[in-house]
């Protein structure tokens, strides 16, 4: 895999939030060399602060905690919340009334670009046969896929009202290689997840962006087309993991939901009752 490309563009303060979580300790060594302080947050321990880092716990349901969070930011990279499929109650307060004081606080303390880590769970009830480009109607596999739902729609108002910028990214499966024959289709490598989150911190017109964050996977279910202005050139590829990840998967049950709908093992998780 090639290194990620450095952009010329160098951000005085950054904020990174779920920074604890395994995209965010990605994310976290990544980001620095492009900020002269990096704002980290999460509920979740951060261990020690290196040079030019911040660290500012916060829960994303206490206004008052994330107002504070975006102040003096330039702009913010979100990853926190909930990130799996869960009962309603955590989903609500982390990712519905969290999110809507993230946008409050970029409101009241003027950050103008926010790459919101949305999620494929947004449009998991497509099927596996198809393609679908980021025009196409949100159909959600779980109550994790509707709030991601929300938190684009709610950032589409912020933008249209407020101005605020943001880019959507709806991530495929980000690991170190595809676990199984569905990330053939929706994988995304850490050093393509660096390209495209400062494609979308440094794109010179992002306005309200929808994206896939998936790498150049020779077979995919998702089209960009309609975010070619972000700029994100992904180098990476499934393909060199295709015989591994199909060894480890010889047959696959066609009756089984997973491997019907792009969602995955997320359209069978729940209820919770």
């Amino acid at each position: 895999m090639t290194a990620a490309t450095t952009p010329s563009m160098r951000f005085d303060r950054l904020l990174l939030t779920g920074a604890a979580g395994g995209l965010g300790r990605e994310l976290r060594r990544r980001l620095k060399p492009h900020c002269q302080t990096l704002r980290l947050s999460d509920i979740a321990d951060l261990g020690e602060a290196a040079p030019g880092e911040e660290l500012m716990p916060a829960r994303l349901e206490d206004a008052d905690a994330v107002l504070a969070l975006l102040q003096g930011v330039d702009a913010v990279v979100h990853l926190g919340g909930v990130a799996t499929e869960q009962p309603w109650a955590p989903i609500l307060q982390a990712n519905i009334i969290g999110v809507y004081h993230l946008y409050e606080a970029a409101r009241k303390q003027g950050v103008k670009r926010v790459v919101f880590a949305s999620s494929n769970h947004v449009t998991g009830y497509y099927r596996q046969d198809e393609v679908i480009d980021t025009h196409a109607p949100v159909r959600p596999d779980g109550l994790y896929g509707v709030s991601k739902a929300f938190g684009e729609n709610l950032s589409r108002f912020y933008f249209d009202r407020y101005g605020i910028e943001t880019v959507c990214v709806r991530i495929g499966s980000a690991f170190p290689d595809p676990k199984d024959r569905r990330m053939l289709a929706t994988w995304l490598s850490y050093d393509d997840l660096e390209r495209l989150v400062l494609a979308c911190l440094t794109a010179l017109l992002a306005g309200h962006t929808v994206i896939y964050g998936l790498s150049d996977n020779t077979a995919t279910w998702w089209d960009n087309r309609h975010a070619a202005h972000i700029g994100y050139r992904a180098q990476d590829s499934s393909e060199p993991f295709r015989a591994a990840a199909q060894a480890r998967q010889p047959v696959l049950d066609r009756t089984d939901p997973a491997t019907v709908w792009q969602g995955g093992g997320f359209v069978k998780i729940g209820p919770f009752d």
